[in-house]
């Protein structure tokens, strides 16, 4: 109860002469401290609004102007200089809102993506300048009002691209008869939904992700453990240290570095070719934020800066704080305090051990809890206390990575898991939580509403990097630095949880069991080559994964299926992702002439699934516009037999690559042992296969494939097992005379199995 009591600022109790009145101090001053940082918050987000705000041009150049203006007057009347100043800053402001209009045009131009290297086209020179344009160290938010919005394509071209995509799908009685729905839509109530979307798209910022946020993944009555969720696995060879405790204390320090960054918007914005920028309005919402469950829908709720972190241990939850006196608290004093939690022997509450599993389940029972038994009381303060943290963490009893006399398969427990857990000690609602295993190893898993996998894998880079190069550990493993042994200990959340919520936990739990219990995970690392050898027969290696999963997956159903590839759209305005749909006329026929003359029609379906992946990338997928428009249908209370027929087509393959964005914070070269294993997802599809993949320097590609034990078609090891001969046919065919010879033993990295 300590702890509790170091929280109110006033006591008192009651004397012979009245009521005592007494002040704690150390609790005024946190309260002081915290009210100190939080206006040095606003402060800085206050300049950075005003740098923001003018940019490209920086708010020095107002001076320049005015001084500029003030040389050319030759008199010193007071009303002269005022004039001057007033007409200077309307100059300067005028200045300011024609390179921002320069930039967003300039943005909005995306042939260069189409044309090949060394043949750039003259308008493609001349949009070189958004160089010029682009301003001087840009803050992250700094572009965000000049990237264009994304564009509503026309219902032709969207039916279009939709029938060229699903034509190796259909025989030709099924797309004679989609032809006909498509023509009817097209002539009908296309053109009246697509003038609605219109509308939208004037005024909104972006036509497509409010509601792709709302429908897609905030109205899902699902779980979203497994459906939903996502995670990232930590280095694949190394664990920096061996102890629990050790870890925690410097990734968690790393994360609030790296928040620390964020508020100051120090964060460099995401520029593909160096030049051209990506919206930064996901990161926003990266910490301090919690999904909050609803009968009919879920909302994201998002806190001002939270000085702590929610752990679970044993079935316990408890408060961390990472600040002490307006300091963050070094990796050394964390650990001392995660070690204080290990150490406590103190028994769960009454229905506390397993509370998480209501996060678990599905949405409608949770928030009917939720509403019922949090709130009001202490079960609201403790409920309150875990989604209001930065962020949550598990200090996990089991020990997971590359380990054992059967690595291979260790990893795919570890990616199990991270995944999912044992169903009840994750905090699936928050936007991401952090796993700390008994030997060392760590994870994260990330819900999925507020953010994009690139966007949380940044965050992850760089407190795996932070976390190895920068702090490091001592000779003994420990996190380096002294500790204040007066640090207030972690506080235990109390909970009274009463039967009638007891037996909903257990429902929620079976429910999240039976879904986990289903899920088959197979993750292995690919080196035998990677995209170095793959760039040198000049094919895009992203193209060449996807032709060697259309390989795999028709050599093992003997059929072709709807594939989805996660492109993102952040070229523009609060933009997320567009579908990439890899199955094509070229890829399938491809596939079916791989023992003639295949090499020309490889390289034909390379291009089409490359050019596919740049209309996505530019605004003209197809995926994002037919969703837009069943939206607006269902708003109308129109029936489209189209749309309702599009849309409910199955995603048997869904497919992401996670691309490797800080490379800098690496050495891939001389330590290759210190990288991610990437992350992975859970199948889309019933009778699917979800597969991701992580294409690291030149000679490693790492896969995650998810599927079912209850179809009895998929098999997670066996599709590896196609992907890796698939891997192999395709390099054989593009450059049968350009084999390297494989690389001496010694020259590849150690392979440290954890003990």
């Amino acid at each position: 109860m300590a702890e509790a009591h170091q929280a109110v600022a006033f006591q008192f109790t009651v004397t012979p002469d009245g009521i005592d009145l007494q002040l704690s101090h150390q609790a005024l001053t946190e309260i002081y401290l915290s009210g100190v940082r939080s206006w040095k918050k606003r402060i800085i987000r206050l300049k950075n609004s005003v740098i923001t705000g003018v940019y490209p041009a920086s708010p020095s150049s107002w001076l320049f102007v005015v001084i500029a203006i003030l040389a050319t007057m030759y008199t010193q009347m007071v009303e002269a200089v005022v004039s001057a100043v007033l007409f200077s800053t309307m100059l300067w402001l005028l200045l300011i809102f024609t390179m921002r209009l320069c930039l967003k045009q300039l943005l909005s131009y995306h042939r260069w993506m189409f044309e090949q290297h060394g043949k750039m086209s003259t308008t493609t020179k001349v949009w070189a300048l958004v160089r010029i344009f682009s301003g001087r160290k840009p803050l992250l938010y700094s572009y965000q009002g000049s990237l264009p919005n994304l564009p509503v394509p026309t219902v032709k071209d969207t039916v279009k691209r939709y029938l060229d995509s699903v034509r190796p799908l259909m025989d030709d009685t099924e797309y004679e008869r989609m032809t006909k729905l498509a023509a009817e839509f097209e002539s009908n109530l296309g053109n009246r939904l697509q003038w609605y979307l219109k509308l939208k798209a004037l005024w909104a910022a972006n036509y497509v992700s409010d509601w792709w946020e709302e429908y897609v993944y905030l109205r899902g009555r699902s779980p979203i453990m497994v459906n939903s969720n996502y995670y990232g696995m930590d280095f694949l060879y190394v664990t920096p240290t061996p102890i629990q405790a050790a870890r925690a204390g410097n990734s968690i320090h790393a994360f609030f570095l790296y928040r620390r960054k964020l508020n100051r918007e120090e964060i460099k914005p995401w520029l593909l070719r160096s030049a051209v920028p990506c919206c930064s309005y996901q990161f926003e919402r990266m910490f301090d934020t919690c999904r909050i469950p609803g009968t009919l829908t879920d909302t994201v709720h998002h806190w001002q800066d939270s000085d702590y972190v929610a752990v679970y241990h044993r079935g316990r939850y408890f408060r961390l704080k990472v600040y002490q006196a307006g300091r963050l608290l070094s990796p050394r004093e964390i650990e001392f305090q995660i070690q204080r939690i290990l150490d406590d022997s103190s028994p769960p509450s009454k229905g506390e051990a397993k509370l998480g599993a209501l996060t678990a389940g599905d949405r409608i029972p949770w928030a009917k809890a939720r509403t019922k038994y949090f709130s009001s009381g202490v079960n609201k303060r403790s409920l309150d206390c875990i989604e209001r943290a930065a962020f949550f963490v598990t200090l996990d009893d089991d020990e997971q990575g590359m380990m054992g006399d059967d690595p291979a398969s260790s990893l795919d427990h570890y990616a199990k898991s991270l995944l999912h857990g044992k169903c009840y000690d994750r905090w699936f609602d928050k936007s991401f939580s952090v796993v700390y295993y008994k030997n060392g190893k760590n994870g994260i898993n990330a819900e999925h509403s507020w953010a994009d996998a690139p966007v949380l894998a940044h965050l992850w880079e760089y407190t795996l990097a932070t976390d190895s190069f920068q702090l490091g550990y001592n000779a003994e493993g420990h996190c380096k630095g002294d500790v204040d042994s007066s640090l207030p200990r972690p506080q235990k959340l109390n909970w009274e949880i009463p039967s009638e919520c007891e037996e909903q936990i257990s429902q929620s739990l079976a429910v999240a069991q039976a879904l986990a219990d289903d899920v088959d995970f197979h993750v292995f690392s690919f080196r035998d080559f990677g995209k170095g050898k793959v760039k040198k027969c000049r094919v895009s290696p992203d193209a060449f994964v996807q032709m060697a999963l259309q390989l795999a997956y028709y050599r093992e159903r003997r059929t072709f299926c709807l594939t989805y590839e996660a492109s993102m759209t952040r070229l523009f305005r609060e933009g997320r992702t567009e579908t990439v749909r890899s199955c094509t006329n070229e890829s399938s026929a491809f596939v079916r002439a791989l023992e003639d003359v295949c090499r020309r029609l490889f390289r034909a379906a390379s291009e089409k699934h490359q050019q596919l992946y740049r209309m996505a990338m530019t605004g003209g997928g197809i995926d994002r516009h037919l969703f837009c428009l069943y939206v607006v249908s269902k708003y109308l209370g129109v029936e489209s037999p189209f749309l309702k027929e599009v849309l409910s087509e199955p995603w048997r393959l869904s497919t992401s690559q996670t691309p490797v964005q800080q490379v800098e914070l690496f050495d891939m070269v001389n330590h290759p042992e210190y990288i991610s294993c990437g992350g992975g997802f859970g199948p889309v599809a019933d009778d699917g296969y979800g597969v991701s993949y992580c294409i690291l320097g030149d000679n490693m590609i790492n896969f995650h494939i998810s599927c079912k034990h209850s179809c009895p078609d998929t098999d997670a090891h066996k599709f590896g097992d196609q992907i890796r001969k698939a891997l192999h046919d395709l390099i054989q065919l593009l450059g049968p005379n350009q084999k390297e010879p494989s690389k001496p033993e010694e020259s590849r990295p150690e392979v440290k199995k954890d003990q």
